[in-house]
């Protein structure tokens, strides 16, 4: 007891009084009653409790149920007015959806109309530009001669004006005209005022001046001589006359020569000839248009023999430069092929063209290099090709026009013009001689063009060409499809980057075919084909073209042969 204090125990012996105490009230049972009641009023309580609680629940639950109906009359009442609202609204969006059906309805009709009127107007745009292209075609940009031009324009000089008068200006060199062999010579005697005059002696020059002239006269021979008649047969028989002179009046070799050139080389009318001779000679010589008419075929046959050679000699010509054209014989058209080279002029009058029309000519069994525009009849001949580069020039000048917003077609332009500049440039001595062709230059060059065609590609692809203007593109095709064809005088010197010969020789015939305007018959056709391109192959090989045709005229005919025969 010594260790607890004396609180602690005061404090257990309190509890275990009271503990004493509620053991002895268990004992007694008197704190079963006194729990017992006390239990008794927690019941009442608690029943006081549980029916005020159900009291408050059934008025809860009245007032859930009230609340209940308000809601679900609210809820009756909202569905009614969504439901209305909702039929408004569906009205409305069905309202609104045929609203919008008829706009894209009107706006589809609009969009249609548009692209119709858009495409009217696209369409219109190509026909004014193709329009606008055939106006705008000169002999430019395009194959059609210069002659056929209207209101040409204006050549302008570029240099810049000095003020100085036209003509030779003071202190240059005097460029006199050419002195001629002399057919007679005049001395003019010195004045005696000159001569005997002892202020004036002889400087030891020679004032010469000559007076240049043509004199124009008849020259008739005439021959006779007598006939004789056999006896026993009747024949008659007379000495033979010069010249095989065969008609009462024949016309010499000279005027022969000099009407047959003023109608096939200098293109006068047959009608204007006859009257021209006529006036000259004082109305003595009335030559008749049908035996002017007839030299044509005179001079063919008499040069048979020089087509022949002519033709032999151009198989065996490196290169070759071919073209065809059209001819008006009867009213129908016809066609004639030009075959030309250096030295000799073929041409060939056809009824047909394509194949047709090479059956007969150099170019049907020719193994060289042919030089001709785009023809595609004369690629079956010929080993190797080279088409005309000025065509192409002015095609891409057309195109240029036309298709402003393309960049290809001004780089190729500017390409093959610096390729013919550089053909130009070389030495024009040895044309057979192909080393002084640089190899690398040539690569650049070609590589330049491969790079141009493939822009042109792209151009192209991004911007299709319109239905009305396709020769740009056509070009473009035809430029890769045939590059062999457009590069071959890069390679060959031999070979020339333009037809120019062909069509120098085929406007000769067509300005004469522009005064005849048609053809009576084929044959005369024929024989003016052959005619012209006997004319022609004398002034290419440097020949005196009176004195050759007077000499062809002078040979023996036909008729006069069989006579003496």
């Amino acid at each position: 007891m010594s260790g607890f204090s004396h609180e602690y125990v005061n404090t257990l012996e309190c509890r275990l009084k009271s503990a004493k105490r509620q053991l002895r009230e268990f004992k007694t049972g008197e704190k079963y009653v006194s729990m017992q009641a006390a239990y008794e009023a927690l019941v009442a309580e608690k029943d006081i409790e549980l029916r005020k609680v159900k009291a408050e629940l059934a008025a809860a639950n009245a007032m859930i149920v009230t609340n209940r109906k308000n809601w679900l009359q609210i809820i009756e009442d909202l569905e009614k007015e969504h439901k209305k609202a909702l039929k408004k609204m569906e009205d409305r969006a069905f309202a609104a959806e045929h609203r919008e059906y008829e706009n894209k309805d009107k706006f589809l009709a609009k969009t249609r109309e548009l692209y119709a009127t858009l495409e009217e107007l696209e369409d219109e745009r190509g026909k004014n530009l193709k329009l606008t292209a055939q106006i705008n075609r000169d002999h430019e940009n395009s194959s059609k001669p210069s002659s056929q031009i209207q209101n040409r324009k204006k050549i302008t000089n570029n240099r810049e004006k000095s003020g100085k008068s036209p003509g030779g200006q003071t202190g240059h060199k005097h460029h006199p005209r050419k002195m001629h062999e002399p057919t007679s010579v005049t001395e003019i005697p010195a004045p005696d005022k000159y001569e005997n005059n002892p202020d004036y002696v002889l400087t030891g020059n020679i004032i010469t001046k000559q007076l240049v002239d043509i004199r124009i006269e008849r020259i008739i021979n005439e021959y006779y001589t007598a006939e004789y008649r056999n006896i026993h047969t009747g024949t008659r028989v007379h000495a033979e006359f010069p010249g095989g002179l065969v008609d009462d009046m024949t016309y010499g070799s000279n005027i022969k020569s000099f009407v047959f050139l003023l109608n096939n080389f200098c293109n006068v009318s047959i009608g204007k000839i006859s009257d021209f001779v006529c006036e000259l000679t004082d109305g003595e010589i009335k030559m008749s248009t049908g035996m002017i008419c007839g030299l044509s075929k005179e001079f063919s046959c008499k040069t048979e023999a020089e087509q022949k050679k002519a033709f032999a000699d151009m198989l065996l010509e490196p290169v070759i430069n071919v073209d065809l054209t059209t001819a008006k014989v009867n009213g129908e058209n016809s066609n004639v092929v030009v075959c030309a080279t250096a030295h000799n002029v073929l041409y060939f009058p056809r009824k047909h063209k394509g194949h047709e029309a090479i059956k007969g000519t150099p170019v049907e069994d020719y193994q060289g290099i042919l030089i001709h525009d785009h023809d595609r009849t004369f690629y079956k001949y010929g080993k190797a090709h080279q088409e005309c580069l000025d065509h192409i020039l002015r095609y891409l000048k057309d195109s240029i026009l036309n298709e402003p917003d393309l960049t290809w077609n001004k780089q190729m332009r500017e390409l093959i013009r610096k390729m013919i500049h550089f053909r130009k440039s070389l030495d024009p001595g040895d044309m057979r001689n192909p080393d002084e062709i640089s190899p690398e230059i040539v690569a650049d060059l070609e590589r330049a063009y491969d790079e141009i065609l493939n822009l042109a590609k792209s151009e192209y692809e991004y911007e299709p060409p319109s239905k009305y203007y396709k020769e740009g593109i056509n070009l473009y095709r035809r430029m890769h499809k045939y590059r062999k064809e457009h590069l071959l005088f890069l390679y060959d010197r031999r070979v020339t980057h333009s037809n120019s010969l062909s069509e120098r020789m085929l406007r000769i015939y067509k300005r004469k075919q522009h005064q005849v305007m048609s053809f009576r018959s084929f044959s005369g056709l024929e024989g003016l084909c052959n005619a012209l391109g006997t004319i022609a192959t004398i002034r290419s090989q440097g020949k005196s073209l009176y004195a050759s045709v007077s000499e062809i005229f002078g040979k023996p005919s036909i008729r006069s042969k069989a006579k003496a025969a």
